[in-house]
């Protein structure tokens, strides 16, 4: 607890001063030559200065704010493959364990990539689920941020990220795993039902270009097709709509 004495003045500032500081001199002036009462003429001159100042006493208890630490969990459907969710789920639980041992720090925990859209689900942006997070804190009370990921992110900023607070990043998957994911490049929104469909993709690996890989074509949940693509060159693809309405390659 913190005390401190603060003046609530019955009048204003300057009509203090101009009432006080000419007594104040005739009662020092009294002290200087010695007049009879003049002791008991600047202590009453001080008792009314009391009273007009008004002194207030406080008592001030303060609680120091909590810093926000975000959790960021990248939910996207590259978590799904291999051990990477049960990483995940375990390096969150970790983090929350370890953090909450710290009274000073409030920890929020965001999920990006967990909504049931296949574009949101398929796309990581960490760093507007970054910015979300901390929307509503001031910049003072912004501790830092883990993010947990497997490094793939769609909205990484192209240079210093915005973010005036530590920024971690714990990674699952295992250091000798490559990625690929298939990108069509030219894909036709309508077609004729029980004709061909002519598209273009292209396979993308983390491990380089040039090695020969198996596709495996799917419409709506049923295989039709192994094709050989090459990776990182461009690859036609043939399949035949089997029924009106969205369908899914």
């Amino acid at each position: 607890m913190n005390w401190s004495i603060s003046f609530e003045p019955l009048v204003s500032w300057p009509l203090f001063g101009l009432l006080f500081v000419p007594l104040l001199l005739l009662a020092l002036v009294g002290l200087w030559f010695r007049q009879r009462g003049s002791a008991l003429r600047f202590i009453a001159l001080l008792a009314l200065a009391a009273a007009l100042l008004n002194p207030v006493f406080l008592a001030e208890e303060r609680e120091a704010l909590k810093s926000v630490v975000a959790l960021i969990v990248d939910r996207s459907q590259s978590q799904d493959i291999g051990d990477r969710a049960r990483q995940t789920d375990e390096a969150l639980a970790g983090m929350q364990e370890r953090l909450g041992r710290f009274k000073q720090f409030d920890v929020r925990v965001v999920e990006a990539g967990k909504s049931e859209a296949a574009d949101e689900r398929t796309e990581t942006r960490l760093f507007s689920a970054l910015e979300g997070a901390f929307r509503d804190v001031p910049p003072s009370r912004i501790g830092g941020a883990i993010m947990i990921t497997d490094g793939e992110v769609h909205d990484a900023p192209g240079g210093t990220p915005d973010f005036n607070a530590p920024l971690h990043a714990l990674i699952t998957g295992s250091e000798h795993e490559k990625d690929r994911r298939i990108r069509f490049e030219n894909a036709p929104r309508f077609g004729l039902v029980g004709k061909p469909l002519d598209m273009t993709y292209r396979v993308i690996s983390t491990e380089g270009n040039g090695a020969p890989v198996d596709v495996r074509v799917s419409v709506n949940g049923e295989q039709v097709s192994v094709e050989h693509a090459t990776v990182g060159q461009p690859m036609k693809l043939s399949v035949t709509i089997p029924n009106a309405g969205r369908n899914i390659v």
